[in-house]
Parts: structure tokens; sequence; C-alpha cells
């Protein structure tokens, strides 16, 4: 039993909360991507509270956090030029930007998948021994098996090469774009599992079922009736402080030995799903 735990109900939850609470990041600096609202803004504030100097990268002006840097990420000249205004020696790195699947899907292959290759191949040499990488995936891409080939080629391709991609596998229309970028983004994380281990940097990433955002219903249309329904099944939406906790425990030391992970919290929807699915619900 984990320090800090207590074996039953809700005094089992609150000290666990304590637990949690005390994977400080005291002394560490890290990177936010997408920290001006939603998810990275939430992380952004979690992980300062435990003591990290955070670099708020995004589009848009960032407030509460150490720095603010400003990036176009359907831009590699902007991705790059990033890279160089990024300081050496970040303890973390947590790509949390993207697009919601109602935007075209060469906007959303790109955000979601290549500029976040572009920038973390980029910044690793920068990074710190022994650092961080967190990507945000989303319970979106956890049908990457059933779909391989196109996850194993998009991964193939060059940024120059997206608009044919979108072309080759009819991806304008609908939500396909999004759950691919969020699977190709699973399986590169697990790929790069060991790949900068001489240097103790690991990379992990985090998905997420449907959180409470501006965006949400859109998201949840263009989902489907599957996804609605698993939806009204749950006893609530997420909100950007459950997932928050989970990004800063994976940049904490208490997280050392996971490599390639896909933590989720998803509020039992991809529980639900799987057992549905093998008739076991």
């Amino acid at each position: 039993m984990l320090p800090g735990c207590v074996k039953y109900g809700g005094r089992r939850r609150q000290r666990w909360y304590e637990y949690i609470s005390t994977m400080d990041l005291e002394g560490a600096s890290v990177i936010i991507t997408g920290a001006a609202s939603g998810i990275g803004s939430a992380v952004a504030s979690v992980v300062r509270e435990r003591g990290a100097s955070v670099i708020g990268v995004d589009r848009n002006p960032v407030d509460d956090v150490d720095e603010y840097l400003h990036v176009d990420l359907l831009d590699p000249a902007s991705v790059d030029e990033l890279i160089r205004a990024l300081p050496t020696g970040a303890a973390g790195l947590c790509n949390i930007a993207g697009v919601a699947p109602s935007r075209p899907a060469a906007e959303v292959l790109t955000v979601n998948l290549l500029a976040l290759q572009r920038l973390t191949l980029g910044m690793v040499p920068k990074l710190a021994d022994g650092a961080s990488i967190v990507n945000l995936a989303s319970m979106a891409g956890n049908g990457w098996r059933e779909n391989l080939d196109q996850v194993q080629e998009l991964l193939s391709i060059e940024w120059n090469g997206i608009d044919r991609l979108v072309e080759n596998l009819d991806l304008t229309d609908g939500p396909r774009s999004y759950f691919l970028s969020k699977e190709a983004v699973i399986v590169w994380t697990m790929q790069h599992r060991w790949t900068w281990r001489d240097r103790g940097i690991r990379m992990n990433c985090v998905s997420p079922g449907p959180i409470e955002t501006p965006i949400l219903p859109d998201f949840l249309e263009m989902l489907g009736e599957r996804a609605q329904e698993s939806v009204r099944n749950m006893d609530r939406h997420g909100k950007p402080e459950d997932v928050a906790p989970v990004v800063a425990f994976l940049l904490s030391d208490e997280a050392a030995w996971f490599r390639g992970a896909n933590l989720t919290p998803d509020g039992g929807m991809g529980s639900h799903l799987a057992l549905k699915s093998f008739g076991l619900q």
C-alpha cells in the first residue's frame, strides 16, 4: 500500500489525495503547450502549486505562468523558432495543445501530431537528463490496434505530405482525422518508450475521456451516437482539474518507471465501451 493510504472508504480517498499532493516538483522547469486554456491551463496551475516554474506556450497569451512564448503549431518555422527560444535544462515537456475534430483534417493532424513530434524531437537535446515528456492523447485513440495501417502511414509522412495523406485516406469529412491523430500519438509514445533512456528521459501519454470545455457539445456530436450513449452512462463529464494531477504525476519522480504508458482518466467510459463490445456489461 502506498504511503498515506488507508484501507477503507472516504478516508482512503482523502489520504490518497494528500499523498499525490505531496508529489512536489520543487525547482523544476516545465514547458506546457496549450497553456492558455482547458487542460493546459489546469496543468500549469497544478505544477506551479507543486513548486515548478512554468513556461507556457500557446498561440494566445497565457496568464499565471512564469514565462509565455508564442507559437503557431500549424507553421513548422514557428515551431523551430520556439525550440530556439526555449531554454536548456527543462525537467518536463507537456504536449497538451490540440484542436477539435470539427477543424479541417489537415489542421487536426498537423497540430495534434506533427507539431507535437517536431517540438519534442527538437527539444530532447535541450531537456535535462531525467526529464519527463507527457503527451496528451485521448480515449478517441483507443482503436489504434484496429487502424494500424493508417497509423503507420501517418507516422511515416513528412510535414509537407499531410494534404496528400488526407486525400488518400479520405479524411476530409467527419471526426476520423481526430481519432487517427490520437491513435498515432499513443503509438508514437510507445515507440519512444526507451529512445532516450541513456539520459533517463521518459515519455508517456494521458488519454482523457470527455472533458468539459466549450467545444464538448460539438465534439460529442461528431463522435456519434455510440459515444453519446456511453457518456450518458457516466456520472459526469470530466473537468480539466481531473486530468491535470495525472499529468503532474507523470512529471514527478514517483512515475520514474513509467515508460510508454497511456494513463486513462476517463470516468470509466473506456471500460464501459470495452465490456460492451464483448457483451460483458
